[in-house]
């Protein structure tokens, strides 16, 4: 019998490196970076079998303070490159790391395309609203009436919301974080790392220079809990300080309820994430505080996991189409695919 050696159990200064960590002072992205190191301790994963892949923004020098392999790429590339590194190398468990300008400007292309194809990667989506690295303008995440050097008017152009677009794109896995609710956000990467298949994550991350405030609503202890509805799967939604008030569906218009005056638990929409159908997550992504804040009953924001399914993962059908070839024609030789008959000679 083969002798076995158990791995060392990783704490989170494992995965600490000897960067300089380079970020402004009370960015929130340092709480990302802290509970990261959190949940991955708690994987029993080695650090020889992650990876982390970066596209271009403040939140793309990510792998830099990560003690795991990583990849500082191009603008909007990241899930490309670590779609091929996924592919390459099956054993890697791959994050993404991307902002709001990165994944859903430049990289909106590379970003749905991965998410729809089922690629078994993790996606964390830095989303403070704002273009930070290139100081201060507005990007395709930000509010209405945004002002910035690029919108000193206000932005006037609809936001993209992320959690919508990616479930658009079909992802198996969807969930939204805050920076500073820091049990919850490593709870949520635990759940994205346990994931098969593609994993969406958005994170609230406040930019103290540029963007200052903007999820304060979210953040507050005095006004969140009338302001996040929190999703657990298979229970009502509910919310509120005093966890009376839920969301009813009329049809298919959702509506806030207040429980034992307007409606009983019963009547309210259960939370079902395991769902295939993805109507109701994508209903549910979008809620936000922005619209509805000026209404009689505002709606409240979801955080936590509105989608996670298990479909074959791009990976999966790949080998397979890879071993029924194999299986019909034998393994073969690429000198023989040079000359295959479609080969001509240019003179």
């Amino acid at each position: 019998m083969a002798a076995t050696t158990s791995l060392p159990t990783l704490k989170p200064d494992d995965f600490k490196t000897d960067q300089e960590v380079r970020w402004c002072p009370g960015c929130g992205d340092y709480s990302i970076l802290a509970q990261m190191k959190k949940a991955l301790a708690s994987l029993g994963v080695p650090r020889e079998k992650i990876a982390f892949v970066s596209g271009i923004g403040c939140s793309s020098r990510f792998p830099y303070y990560m003690n795991t392999y990583g990849f500082h790429t191009i603008h909007g590339r990241a899930p490309t490159f670590a779609t091929g590194l996924r592919l390459a190398n099956p054993d890697l468990q791959v994050w993404v790391v991307t902002g709001d300008g990165d994944g859903l400007s430049i990289g909106g292309n590379h970003l749905v395309h991965a998410l729809r194809r089922n690629v078994d990667i993790k996606v964390l989506l830095f989303n403070n609203e704002i273009y930070g690295l290139t100081k201060g303008q507005y990007s395709p995440a930000s509010r209405l009436g945004t002002p910035s050097k690029t919108s000193p008017g206000g932005s006037f152009e609809t936001p993209v919301k992320p959690l919508s677009l990616a479930l658009a794109a079909e992802a198996t896995f969807v969930a939204r974080t805050i920076d500073l609710d820091v049990q919850h956000m490593v709870a949520t990467f635990q759940k994205a790392a346990a994931h098969k298949g593609s994993a969406f994550v958005e994170i609230y991350q406040n930019c103290k220079i540029f963007n200052d405030g903007v999820f304060e609503y979210a953040t507050d202890k005095s006004v969140k809990s009338d302001n996040l509805l929190y999703l657990e799967h298979g229970k009502p939604l509910i919310f509120g300080k005093d966890k009376n008030k839920g969301i009813r569906l009329t049809g298919v218009k959702p509506e806030v309820v207040t429980v034992g005056k307007d409606c009983q638990v019963d009547d309210l929409l259960t939370h079902d994430e395991s769902n295939e159908d993805a109507t109701l997550a994508y209903l549910l992504s979008r809620l936000s505080h922005d619209t509805g804040k000026d209404a009689v009953n505002p709606f409240p924001e979801p955080v936590g996991v509105f989608r996670s399914v298990r479909k074959p993962t791009y990976e999966e059908i790949l080998d397979g189409r890879i071993s029924d070839a194999v299986a019909k024609k034998g393994k073969g030789k690429l000198e023989d695919l040079f000359k295959a008959e479609d080969v001509w000679t240019v003179s």
